[in-house]
């Protein structure tokens, strides 16, 4: 499911995910895996036993729902809404109508948020839940969440900054040379802030295939970005160029000082 049918290439190049080390949130980490599925949890206490049983659900709906609609899984364009279908796919369906492209590049985001909203209801006030690069985000005070662009100089010195008031909210990263997410553009990170986590993930899908190389590839991709709704910012990297758009706070990253989550 999900990150097994996406991009194969440079399976390494995420370097065992040590990006993870970086965190200094004050929080308490958590590791859950199942099947492909990886994820890196931030919480006041451990929660592994609450988020395997949450991840193990969803993974359910999901898988289920393929079996009996295969097209979900591979379809690379959006797909008309499914009224009986369980609500984490019409939310992934809505994600990839609403930014053109197919519903399974909302999966991560979609996971993460599931996972973290359950645990809310479990009583965890604050939680970052990361899967893959996509990270759904609650905290009551400030933090800043690092840039992670691969090969480009630009990678981890650049953070965006969340305020409580944008919070809870996504932040989700596509890259076309980092990660095995399937990306058609050649962007080092193409990330989307936005209150709903699965569409971030889409969107940030969709914008990293917009980015093409040249002087004018990141503009390509925010012309995409300014025509969506709900999308509280994007930042784009490729190589050396940086472009954002929206109601975001950039921050310089000291490498000498952990940022919240990379």
């Amino acid at each position: 499911m999900g990150q097994e049918r996406k991009r194969k290439k440079n399976p390494h190049s995420y370097q065992e995910r040590s990006y993870r080390l970086l965190s200094q949130s004050g929080l308490i980490a958590s590791k859950v895996q199942l099947m492909e599925t990886d994820l890196h949890i931030m919480a006041k206490s451990r929660v592994e036993d609450h988020a395997l049983a949450l991840v193990a659900e969803v993974r359910t709906k999901i898988e289920l729902y393929i079996n009996n609609h295969p097209e979900f899984l591979h379809s690379l364009v959006p797909l008309a809404d499914d009224p009986a279908a369980p609500a984490i796919i019409r939310t992934m369906l809505a994600a990839g109508h609403r930014t053109g492209v197919g519903p399974m590049a909302a999966v991560a985001g979609a996971v993460a948020e599931y996972t973290g909203r359950g645990l809310e209801l479990l009583g965890h006030d604050e939680i970052i839940v990361e899967n893959g690069g996509d990270i759904y985000v609650r905290r009551n005070r400030a933090c800043t969440i690092s840039i992670y662009a691969g090969e480009s100089p630009l990678s981890g010195k650049v953070g965006i900054r969340l305020q409580p008031e944008h919070m809870p909210c996504g932040v989700c990263t596509s890259s076309a040379a980092i990660g095995h997410s399937l990306s058609l553009g050649a962007s080092d990170a193409a990330v989307v802030v936005a209150s709903e986590t699965a569409f971030a993930d889409a969107l940030a899908t969709r914008l990293g295939n917009e980015v093409r190389a040249g002087a004018s590839g990141l503009n390509r991709a925010l012309a995409v970005v300014k025509d969506m709704e709900d999308v509280t910012g994007a930042v784009l990297i490729a190589g050396k160029k940086l472009g954002a758009w929206g109601a975001l706070q950039l921050v310089k990253i000291d490498a000498r000082k952990a940022p919240e989550q990379a």
